[in-house]
């Protein structure tokens, strides 16, 4: 059996107690590769936001990274998050710190000690997405698909075994699209599981994984008959 990194069981996703998904039930595997798709307003982010423990689950059983997420205190919410790269579309940088500050940010929040190893990381994350040279520079001083591969460097830093990302090419030109999933796709490579919600069937068809879909309240899973 290969390594589940993620399992829910007839869970329901709920936005402002409000049931959008119902029944939900599929497992990712260590190093496994899905999209995650569907209308605006069917789903996707509140998938993604219950399994990162931004939206609570009530009904149903859900496990991430080894957490528990039905019985998953606040306190506990932090531990789970540096299991995870989270990738949103609108890059949320900090608009007044250079990039190796924005990743610096980062690893003091989530508890890194010593100078130069936190300069060694910040060092092996950008050059691992291409950008080994960018450190000094302000978030604006980037393209778009700049901001967004420091965004997955900075997912990057705590070594998650899960990557969620939450359209990571919505607002990138076709070309920066394919080299921000070539990436993925290295990321993926290297033994990360990765998790991908997006609009784009392109991109599907072109690097094509296992699809899950988020159709009239409930998940549709390709991988399943």
């Amino acid at each position: 059996m290969t390594e589940q990194i993620l399992a829910l069981r007839d869970a329901t996703v709920t936005q402002e107690e409000r049931a959008v998904l119902a029944g939900v039930t599929f497992a990712l595997a260590k190093s496994e590769f899905a999209y995650l798709v569907g209308r605006t307003g069917s789903g996707k982010s509140s998938l993604l936001k219950t399994l990162y423990a931004d939206l609570p689950l009530l009904v149903g059983t859900g496990e991430v990274a080894g957490f528990n997420l039905a019985k998953l205190p606040a306190g506990k919410v932090p531990y789970l998050r540096r299991k995870l790269g989270i990738v949103f579309q609108d890059f949320q940088l900090l608009s007044d710190r250079s990039v190796t500050e924005n990743l610096l940010f980062v690893l003091n929040a989530t508890g890194w000690s010593g100078k130069a190893r936190k300069q060694q990381r910040i060092q092996e994350v950008l050059t691992q997405v291409g950008l080994s040279g960018v450190g000094n520079r302000m978030p604006h001083r980037l393209s778009g698909g700049e901001q967004q591969r420091v965004v997955i460097a900075r997912a990057l830093l705590n070594e998650p075994v899960l990557l969620l990302a939450d359209e990571p090419t919505g607002n990138l030109d076709p070309e920066v699209a394919d080299g921000i999933m070539e990436l993925f796709t290295e990321i993926n490579h290297a033994g990360t599981a990765v998790l991908m919600a997006t609009h784009n069937f392109q991109l599907i068809e072109r690097y094509p994984h296992r699809v899950l879909t988020c159709q009239g309240g409930q998940l549709l899973d390709s991988g399943r008959p």
